[in-house]
């Protein structure tokens, strides 16, 4: 039987890259999964797949920094799916700059979009969980949640990144907060930090001018310079960059039932030891 059959997964970010793995893999194991995007199209061809392999998936588009997302977000979940049962704060973008350097939007955008909505979206889906949590309380049965934020090696600080690296840094600190505060309700709350993972916002370039991306009306650049990633690669223990489905797996280890007696940890995800948590 799949280790996930009846669980309901809420995803966010999950339209491309690292989200878009770890959806299809909880579906994969037969979670039935709210897929989110910035944009309709990758989050719905996200959910089609799911449900061409015999998965059950539903679309909740828009932006996690949203005021409304966090409460909209949860009750696709409680409508479609009639609870929740794992939480995956996974959507995320970098927009660098030294400190002297950068602006408040600049700072804001990044610390709204990785640490203010897996807030707000945990936040709103406290009732959902406390609910069920003390029914089957009473029931006398045991019934384990997944809160899986996902993190950086960046927490440990990174040059030209100091909102990134703080933003992801406060995660950790929220996971190991709501460890404790959401243990006697059997939510299990850990991390995954990431190393260097191969997707479109990691893509090397060569010599000075990297790609953009446009989020909500921001051309962002993107990409990591091919020195950066050759010097990256012989700092990685296994001497290259992870794929998405490789980061997703880690992400996986944290949903599964083998995890139920783990809470408040960090994996780091990047081909070796790594990390300053």
């Amino acid at each position: 039987m799949s280790k996930l059959a009846g669980k309901s997964a809420l995803v966010t970010g999950s339209g491309r890259g690292i989200g878009r793995e770890v959806a299809l893999k909880l579906a994969a194991e037969g979670a039935r999964v709210v897929v989110n995007d910035l944009d309709a199209d990758p989050a719905n061809e996200v959910v089609e797949t799911i449900r061409s392999q015999g998965g059950e998936a539903v679309a909740c588009v828009g932006s996690v920094t949203a005021t409304d997302f966090a409460e909209r977000f949860v009750k696709t979940a409680v409508e479609n799916f009639k609870g929740i049962d794992i939480v995956v704060n996974n959507a995320g973008f970098t927009w660098d700059n030294v400190v002297q350097k950068m602006s408040d939007e600049q700072w804001y955008a990044i610390m709204d979009c990785h640490l203010t909505a897996p807030f707000r979206i945990l936040r709103a889906a406290y009732p959902v969980i406390s609910a069920a949590a003390k029914a089957e309380a009473a029931e006398g049965r045991e019934v384990f949640r997944k809160i899986v934020n996902i993190s950086s090696g960046a927490a440990g600080g990174n040059p030209g990144q100091i909102n990134y690296s703080s933003a992801k840094a406060g995660l950790l600190g929220m996971t190991k907060t709501l460890a404790k505060e959401w243990g006697r309700l059997k939510v299990n709350v850990n991390a995954v930090a990431f190393g260097h993972i191969e997707t479109r916002l990691t893509v090397p370039f060569a010599g000075t001018e990297s790609a953009t991306v446009n989020i909500e009306g921001r051309e962002i650049k993107v990409g990591i310079s091919e020195a950066l990633v050759e010097k990256s690669k012989k700092m990685t223990p296994l001497g290259r960059p992870g794929t998405a489905v490789e980061a997703a797996g880690s992400v996986y280890l944290f949903c599964t039932p083998e995890s139920n007696y783990l809470s408040g940890q960090v994996v780091f995800c990047g081909g070796g030891p790594g990390g300053n948590f």
